[in-house]
């Protein structure tokens, strides 16, 4: 038998022997191994849908079928037993969305369709789970999951939780590199050389030590710095110490308004 001791003002329940962080196991262990498409049901949380027309809900559900949340308000827990759902009871926690449309939330959507990255039917399943007490809203649940990311009972991405438990989930996705990585070796590359553009303004030269030389206007150095080539996707970091973007699109480098081919 497992017993847990619980922190009244965070919600934090630890193993009694050892320690360690404890929020429904065994929920966790039935997600990850969910292979058979069945649906989701966090239960009993307050949550916040940052949807205008839904709002807040106290004792609320939210389910959802992999990636896509299917339904958000109280008593669906019924119907989701009924479907054989995975139920996690999240009592005492508020969820929040995991992505935060600052523009809609600014006002600066009209519709409520423009809405996005709210907790609604029919969209993305990222959300928040923490304890009531360090939830209050939207912002202080996105502090808390930065300064206080021992507290998050889970963090759901795309329907897969990536944190539980305050810990990270084993095989879930990994943070990017925060470094800036050293240029790889392009040599070979198709892409490198001179790309010019229709008006024959810009002429930004790819070298194999993965930098740029740009001459702008028959400005000789314009432009200098850094190259990372991803897929399509080029990233620039200019030697004076901002960053830019480009993107291969067949036999073509887009960048910063300028459409180039090979010279």
């Amino acid at each position: 038998m497992t017993f847990t001791d619980t922190d009244t003002d965070t919600g934090t329940s630890t193993d009694a022997g050892t320690g360690t962080p404890s929020w429904n196991p065994e929920a966790l262990e039935e997600i990850l191994s969910n292979d058979a498409g069945r649906p989701v049901l966090f239960t009993n949380a307050r949550i916040i849908t940052m949807d205008p027309l839904i709002g807040t809900m106290n004792g609320a559900d939210i389910l959802f079928v992999g990636p896509l949340i299917v339904g958000v308000g109280p008593a669906i827990v019924t119907a989701a037993q009924d479907d054989g759902a995975i139920v996690v009871d999240c009592t005492g926690t508020t969820i929040v969305p995991a992505v935060v449309d600052t523009v809609a939330l600014a006002g600066g959507r009209g519709r409520r369709s423009e809405h996005v990255a709210t907790l609604t039917p029919g969209n993305t399943t990222d959300f928040l789970v923490l304890p009531d007490g360090i939830a209050a809203d939207v912002p202080s649940a996105v502090a808390a999951l930065v300064s206080r990311p021992d507290q998050v009972r889970a963090l759901v991405a795309a329907g897969r939780p990536v944190r539980w438990a305050g810990t990270d989930v084993p095989g879930g996705p990994a943070a990017p590199e925060t470094d800036i990585p050293a240029a790889p070796d392009l040599t070979g590359s198709p892409r490198l050389g001179v790309w010019i553009d229709r008006e024959d303004f810009l002429h930004q030269e790819l070298t194999a030590d993965g930098r740029y030389d740009e001459t702008r206007g028959g400005r000789p150095y314009a432009y200098q710095g850094r190259f990372w080539i991803d897929g399509d996707r080029i990233d620039y970091l200019d030697d004076l110490g901002f960053w830019a973007y480009g993107e291969f699109k067949g036999d073509e480098l887009h960048h910063a308004g300028y459409v180039m081919k090979r010279g």
